[in-house]
């Protein structure tokens, strides 16, 4: 038997897989599956190398279903290769199944989590620049949809590879022409998107997607090649099933029991080939290792310093003891002050300039490498990639983000560059910790914490220099707080957390001058929340609570808190109500009720004197 016709069967055999799985199932999305068949058999089969024992194998070509509600032909191709039994197909969709409706990680040969359209094409970015810092033989594929292909996503990862001249990048985009509600863009119009990709600086291959001497050809062509290829593939959706074939109202509906035999008597039998003696293994490469230490030599602060700042100095310092350890960037590295950790490490420095959405999908990639990726942008431009930071944590990702320039704090930039949604933005992630250290020595601490946090954590950072008020060598462990005023008469509690710290330490000066006394916490792990030490402090002081934050109500610090009592203590919540404006950072702060002021009457309010 030729490769040829070895390879029509194993994509036959996938079909069949395909449409049983999701007929079983009773959802799932067989024709998108039945168009790219062929694609993945020669991909699998002849193009891919990868060692079915062990998914880590530093050697082994990636692939990334950016389309991801494939998944049914993904699945059905490692069983196959002989990675998951040809049995367990039929558990697709099942709670206890690793074989979700889309790709997730809980799969270990998936490095992303994909379905949410538009993103898989960063993750391949991600993965082949960890790949080539690492020294790996391996490639990255990322089959793509054409639909797919409207979002801005996708062409910021094309920007990005082509700049960084990924030549160990190839993307296929399956060009079935048929999305969910109807027609594409471009529909069938190959050249439109051969002029887009071009336009980016990669280079195209047009080939007729279910001819296997075709697909094998822009394959070797794409090996090749000194830039990012995209393989432009035009195919039918439904393909081998006539009465579904290049029709529309068909995306994610599975056949019925009886028009699933109607298909599989058109398909005919499945092939008796044995596909696991196709899979090619892994080049050879010397192993590779990163050295991943934590603790580092922290900054002898001797006065006031940003949390920015202290961000910067703290990443340099982690960068020298842990290789693994890579900074991205958007554009603003002068500003975050990342651009320290640039100048003395350039090969793990990556410039992701004005999209960052793209820059956390990269850092998705890097992270499932074993790099730990550390991102850095204002607080402000992280929301526009939340989808992206979303998908992250469905990919149990290891990234570490740092949000700059939060809050009505940062003075006369004005709203649009205000961070005031990002608390909320991240502790609504699962897992995700979520830090604001409120001086350089906390912050530097935080870093250390964050490095060794399993997972995702979100540092948030203030633009003003604020006072010292810890020491270098104290400690600040993920779910911690900080008691950094109390007395035995206490008649509130003041929780705070970055720069409110400060206003409530003025207010507890003034506060002092008139008899009353106040606890002041540094609530400075948001998520998750220090639960025990709040509650025995709120206890222990009547019960009577403000909490001041430099964000908006929703999301924050507040309901943080307010989780933790759970109504039963009288809480004032000071933050920002009102869409701000341009100001110095003391008349913002004051304007917007989160001063000290504004910290001493409610105090007054709550105790009534």
């Amino acid at each position: 038997m030729d490769k040829k016709e070895a390879l029509e069967q194993i994509a036959r055999r996938l079909r069949i897989h395909s449409v049983k799985m999701t007929t079983k199932a009773g959802s799932g999305h067989p024709t998108t599956c039945l168009s790219m068949a062929d694609l993945i058999a020669c991909l699998f089969f002849d193009e891919m190398r990868y060692n079915p024992q062990d998914p880590h194998d530093w050697n082994n070509d990636e692939l990334v279903l950016s389309k991801g509600h494939a998944a049914p032909i993904l699945w059905a191709a490692y069983a196959e290769a002989g990675i998951i039994p040809e049995k367990s197909l039929m558990s697709l969709r099942k709670i206890t199944s690793v074989l979700e409706g889309h790709p997730t990680p809980r799969m270990k040969w998936v490095k992303a989590a994909t379905g949410s359209l538009g993103q898989g094409l960063s993750a391949g970015v991600g993965l082949a620049l960890a790949m080539k810092l690492g020294r790996s033989p391996g490639r990255v594929y990322v089959v793509m949809g054409d639909a797919e292909c409207a979002e801005g996503a996708v062409w910021e990862a094309c920007n990005t590879a082509s700049y960084l001249k990924l030549s160990n990048l190839c993307a296929i985009v399956d060009i079935n022409r048929l999305g969910q509600s109807g027609e594409t863009m471009h529909g069938h119009d190959i050249k439109a998107y051969d002029r887009k990709f071009r336009a980016f600086g990669w280079e195209t291959v047009s080939i007729d997607g279910h001819k296997i001497n075709e697909i094998l050809s822009a394959l070797k062509r794409a090996r090749e090649n000194k830039k990012p290829t995209v393989i432009l593939a035009k195919t039918i959706k439904g393909k081998g099933i006539p009465f579904a074939e290049d029709k529309n109202g068909w995306h994610g509906k599975p056949l019925k029991v009886d028009e699933m035999k109607r298909a599989l008597e058109v398909l005919g039998p499945m092939p008796a080939i044995n596909a696991r003696k196709y899979v090619k293994k892994p080049r050879k490469a010397p192993n590779f290792q990163l050295t991943k230490r934590f603790n580092f030599k922290r900054t002898p602060y001797k006065d006031k310093v940003a949390t920015r700042r202290a961000y910067g100095n703290a990443l340099l310092s982690l960068g020298r003891v842990n290789d693994a350890v890579v900074s991205l960037d958007g554009d603003v590295k002068n500003s975050t002050y990342a651009e320290d950790f640039f100048d003395a490490f350039p090969q793990r420095s990556f410039q992701s300039y004005i999209a960052e959405q793209n820059m956390v999908g990269m850092g998705l990639g890097l992270a499932a490498k074993g790099f730990i990726p550390f991102i850095a942008t204002f607080s402000a431009f992280l929301t526009r990639a939340h989808d992206q930071v979303r998908m992250a944590a469905y990919s149990f990702s290891n990234i570490k983000f740092c949000g700059s320039h939060s809050g009505v704090s940062i003075g006369a930039d004005g709203p649009s560059q205000m961070g005031l949604e990002d608390l909320a933005m991240f502790r609504s992630i699962p897992g995700c910790a979520v830090l604001y250290p409120c001086d350089g020595f906390s912050t530097e601490a935080c870093m250390e914490a964050m490095a060794r946090y399993k997972g995702m954590c979100y540092l948030r950072t203030t633009r003003p220099a604020t006072p010292l008020i810890y020491s270098a060598n104290e400690e600040f462990p993920v779910g911690g707080s900080k008691v950094i005023r109390k007395s035995q008469n206490d008649a509130a509690i003041v929780v705070a957390a970055g720069i409110t710290v400060h206003e409530a330490l003025k207010a507890y000066e003034e506060l002092k001058k008139e008899g009353i006394s106040i606890r002041i916490i540094d609530a400075y792990s948001l998520q998750p929340v220090d639960r025990e030490g709040i509650t025995k402090a709120v206890e222990n002081t009547g019960k009577k609570v403000v909490v001041a934050e430099d964000h908006f109500p929703h999301g924050g610090l507040g309901e943080a808190v307010a989780g933790v009592l759970g109504g039963k203590s009288e809480v004032v919540h000071l933050a920002v109500r009102d869409l701000p404006r341009s100001g110095e950072p003391d008349e913002l702060l004051d304007k917007y009720g989160i001063s000290a002021r504004h910290i001493i009457d409610a105090v007054k309010k709550l105790t009534k004197r």
